[in-house]
């Protein structure tokens, strides 16, 4: 994995970002490049969903202890963020569980987050972090992922691309596709109306050239 050789000194980047990046890589320079966010049905849910874990704290059960909002960060690949929560076994094992207000998605963004709260853990901990979970707050049930090599890799390599992007502060061209109707900056992004530049251009190339 091809890391910057003066990774110490490169601007960490939120896990949080490697999941807008994952879902539209366009969405995630807006957040993280141009700083501008808007609220929708969607992230109004998902703050309600975070409010229960989102207050640091710890308690015992049994032998777990359970941290909330837990501060996490991997100095190997320039990572940081905060975990929904997470459960230490007697052994000081962690299972990082991340909180998420919808259904199972298609896709493996949540399960990229997931995995980068993983290896911030290890780096943490001197532990492996071998699982973790989703809980969707809508069924009330957890859904276990498996960290396994593919998903590591992947962060890693999102974690370059994503870092790349925040560091050329450009803004990737408009994919105006379904997930676009779920994007709570849909409004700022105008994905119809730019992806119809390029033939603008062209048309007004013709025009002028006949």
């Amino acid at each position: 994995m091809r890391l910057p050789r003066d990774i110490d000194r490169v601007e960490p980047v939120p896990i949080s970002a490697l999941q807008h990046w994952s879902y539209c890589p366009r969405q995630c320079a807006l957040i993280h490049v141009e700083q501008v966010f808007s609220e929708n049905v969607h992230t109004m849910r998902g703050n309600a969903v975070h409010a229960h874990v989102d207050e640091p704290g710890a308690e015992l059960k049994g032998t777990v202890r359970i941290e909330r909002a837990m501060p996490l960060w991997c100095d190997r690949i320039g990572l940081i963020g905060k975990a929904d929560l997470v459960e230490f076994s007697a052994d000081g094992s962690a299972y990082p569980v991340e909180y998420k207000h919808g259904p199972r998605r298609q896709h493996r963004h949540d399960d990229l987050q997931l995995a980068a709260q993983a290896l911030c853990l290890e780096e943490m901990t001197g532990k492996a972090v071998k699982a973790g979970a989703i809980f969707h707050f809508t069924s009330r049930r957890r859904r276990e992922v498996v960290i396994d090599e593919s998903l590591r890799e992947a962060v890693e390599s999102a974690a370059i691309t994503v870092r790349e992007l925040m560091l050329s502060s450009t803004l990737p061209a408009p994919v105006n596709d379904a997930r676009c109707r779920q994007c709570s900056l849909s409004e700022l992004c105008q994905p119809k109306l730019k992806s119809l530049q390029p033939r603008y251009a062209s048309l007004l190339k013709e025009l002028h050239s006949s």
